[in-house]
Parts: structure tokens; C-alpha cells; sequence
């Protein structure tokens, strides 16, 4: 359930600077460096500089269970993010495929930028502003995410449990062996995360074309991809629904309710497992009371934190007072910008309000949202700077971070 504009209007909005995300450069080169040996932020604290390690010296993770007839989950969603693989896995022979040789190198590419423009940066932020990122918690809320498991994981790393959740359908389990046409299956794989790693968001407008195209479906590859990239090993996936008393039960995909899988997979950074759950739903005032499973779900967990980005000002919007006042009352800490939760409907009493960057107003197509008591809290309080975007504002020196936390 994120972003209802197309492309064009967001690209002639938030990214007239933006080139074309390159993806240049000799498959033989990819080849020779593994995408096992780019290190993500925490991993970057305790690793010395080193040369790159060569794709074949990589060790990959064992394999956890395959759902029934499907290759191995993990080795999937290596696959699928251009990493490698277990020499012994059934999808090890299509790594020889030129298709997927571009397709990791693509994505070699892709993931060392965004480490390198974004993720490192925030890290260093968090590291300085942000101390709830060390704390564990039992649950990270992520309303209106999409398949945008990325950010959640950087801003709260230590969740037993995280919740994400859209409009977007979950697709078939993928199954790269039986995919007819490889290249253009990752070629439609790339180009629904264009804008999530150049931007950092999603569009749902062109997800829903990308998503619903070619053999890989659905938000799953997204996840699957993201898991890989952020060193998870997923041990487990299990497809299912909610009814309406918010149980989440097992069952085949399309199976009825309010459709959902549940991902557990252990961070090879820290070792902890973790589990990742994904639901189709409509979060609106009227879907919540039509099919109530998920907040009811969301419910069990108690007081979590929550995280929101880009969410299309919705919470601005009468008709989600309800997701809106379950955030506030299951929450801790929020972290979000602009576009989450207003400012005016935080108690100043019962919240601590702390601003990062700069804010300038929501972009264009949004503009109705202006918050002149979030400009004036920004002009009172001199706040540090961001050097990462975030948000709908594509250059940093425009973005904003908002963090709240409960008194």
C-alpha cells in the first residue's frame, strides 16, 4: 500500500539530478568479485581492508528447508539477489547463465552504491543519534512498507519480529527452475527495485506493472532479495492467512482472509533468529473494519516500535485514524518523516520530539500536507544535518528524519 503516482511525476519531482542507475561493466570483473564480500555497515566496524574475495572463495550459508517441491528457500533468494550459491544446490547451474551473470552484476553494483551513498551513512547517524537501534525490541511496525524490508532492518536491527505490510500481493513461491525466460524475469526483478535503491521508496504505480509481469510475482523476490544483501539465512517460509480474530494460520497462498508469509531466517551478523512477516491488506479506516485480522494480529505483539517512510501522507487523511492511533498507542519509538504520522498528533506531554535535516515542505503533488508547526519546530531547534536521503526529497540537504519517543 505505498505511493499512487506514476514514474513520470515523481522522476520530474524529487529526481531531475538523477542519471540512470549504471550498470556498466565486464561480467568477467562481477565474476572475480563476490557479492559475499561487500560488507553492509556493522560489518564494516570489525573488518579490515582487504582485497575484494573472489566470488568461488565465498562461503555461502547452508540451506534451510525448500518448501515442497521448490529449491531451497536460501538458496533462492541468493539466487535471486546475484549472490552465490552452494556448489551442491539445484539452482547452482544456472548461475552459467550469461543472464544471471549480468543480473549479479547489475546488482553488484546496485547494493555497493547504495552501501556506500546511503546505508553506511546511516549507520553513522544512528550510531551517533539513535540509540534505540542497539535495544532489543519485540516488534518493529512497518505500515504502508511495501516489500521494503531494508530500511526496517538498518533502523531497528535487534527485532524479534517485524511487521510490513501493502496492497502489493504476495505472488507465487519463486521457483527460478521453472522460469522459462531467465533474463527477462531478473531483467523485471531489477526494474521494480529501480526506484527503492536509487530512491530509497517504492512506486506503487509502476509495482504493480513490474510485480505482475513475467515469472517472478509479487513481493516475495523483493524480500528474498533484500534478505540475501542484508546477510540473513532464511531457514524457513511458510505461507498463510489471518482470520478475523488475527491468528495467523498455514495455508496455500490464495487460500482466503487476509493473505500473509511468514520468513524466519537467522542474521549471520549476530546470530539471532528473527522473523519477517509480509500481509496484503488495506489499512484504511474502511478495510480495517471489513477485515480486521491484521490490526488484531498486530495487536498480540503489544508495544513495539514502528517505523514509516514515504507513505503517501496518508495518516493526514481522515481515513486512517485508525492505523494512525495504533501506531501511537503501540509504539515506543517512532521513526519516520514528514510523510508518517502529523506532528500535531503527537501529545508533546506523553512524546519527545527530535527533528534531523532540513525541512522545506512535502514535495509538489503533495502539498496540500504542509506542516507550518513542524517548520516551526525545525526552526526553533537547529537540528543536525543529514548527509543520507530519506524520504520523498531525493537530494539530502532536503530531507527530513523525525524520531519520537514516548516519555
Amino acid at each position: 500500500m505505498k505511493k499512487f503516482f506514476s514514474r513520470t511525476t515523481i522522476l520530474a519531482t524529487i529526481a531531475w539530478r538523477a542519471v540512470a542507475l549504471c550498470v556498466v561493466g565486464s561480467i568477467f570483473a562481477l565474476l572475480l568479485s563476490s557479492a559475499a564480500a561487500m560488507k553492509w555497515p556493522w560489518q564494516h566496524e570489525a573488518t579490515p581492508q582487504s582485497a575484494p574475495v573472489p566470488a568461488a572463495a565465498a562461503p555461502a550459508p547452508q540451506s534451510g528447508p525448500a518448501l515442497p517441491g521448490l529449491p531451497p528457500p536460501d538458496d533462492t533468494s541468493r539466487f535471486l539477489a546475484g549472490m552465490p550459491i552452494p556448489k551442491g544446490s539445484p539452482l547452482a547451474p544456472l548461475t552459467n547463465d550469461p543472464a544471471w551473470q549480468e543480473h549479479a552484476a547489475v546488482f553488484e553494483k546496485a547494493f555497493a552504491k547504495l552501501n556506500t551513498k546511503q546505508l553506511m551513512k546511516l549507520h553513522n547517524w544512528e550510531a551517533q543519534y539513535l540509540p534505540e537501534s542497539h535495544e532489543r525490541i519485540p516488534v518493529a511496525f512497518y505500515m504502508f512498507s511495501g516489500p521494503d524490508f531494508l530500511y526496517v532492518d538498518q533502523i531497528f536491527p535487534k527485532a524479534s519480529v517485524y511487521v510490513l505490510c501493502g496492497k502489493e500481493s504476495l505472488g507465487p513461491p519463486p521457483d527460478p527452475l521453472r522460469i522459462g525466460n531467465l533474463s527477462g524475469a531478473l531483467h523485471n526483478l531489477e526494474d521494480a527495485m529501480y526506484s527503492s535503491l536509487r530512491f530509497s521508496f517504492f512506486i506503487t504505480k509502476d509495482m504493480k506493472v513490474d510485480l505482475q509481469t513475467q515469472e517472478l510475482k509479487g513481493t516475495i523476490p523483493i524480500l528474498y532479495v533484500f534478505l540475501a544483501r542484508a546477510d540473513k539465512s532464511i531457514r524457513d517460509v511458510t505461507y498463510g492467512s489471518l482470520n478475523e480474530s488475527g491468528n495467523f494460520q498455514p495455508s496455500r497462498p490464495g487460500a482466503g482472509g487476509t493473505p500473509g508469509v511468514r520468513i524466519e531466517y537467522i542474521d549471520n551478523h549476530s546470530h539471532d533468529q528473527q522473523t519477517l512477516y509480509y500481509f496484503t491488506t488495506d489499512l484504511s479506516d474502511g478495510g480495517i473494519s471489513s477485515s480486521p485480522g491484521f490490526i488484531r494480529f498486530c495487536e498480540h505483539f503489544g508495544v513495539g516500535s514502528s517505523f514509516l517512510k514515504s507513505s503517501s501522507y496518508l495518516m493526514f487523511e481522515d481515513g486512517f485514524s485508525r492505523v494512525r492511533n495504533f501506531i501511537l498507542s503501540h509504539s515506543k519509538t517512532i521513526v519516520q518523516d514528514d510523510a508518517g504520522i502529523p506532528l500535531v498528533d503527537f501529545n508533546r506531554d506523553r512524546w519527545n520530539v527530535r527533528v534531523f535535516g532540513n525541512y522545506i515542505g512535502p514535495i509538489e503533488i503533495f502539498r496540500q500536507h504542509n506542516q507550518p508547526k513542524l517548520a516551526e519546530l525545525y526552526q526553533q531547534s537547529a537540528p543536525p544535518p543529514l548527509d543520507f536521503n530519506f524520504g520523498y526529497r531525493w537530494n539530502y540537504k532536503e530531507s527530513n528524519l523525525i524520531v519520537a519517543s514516548r516519555l
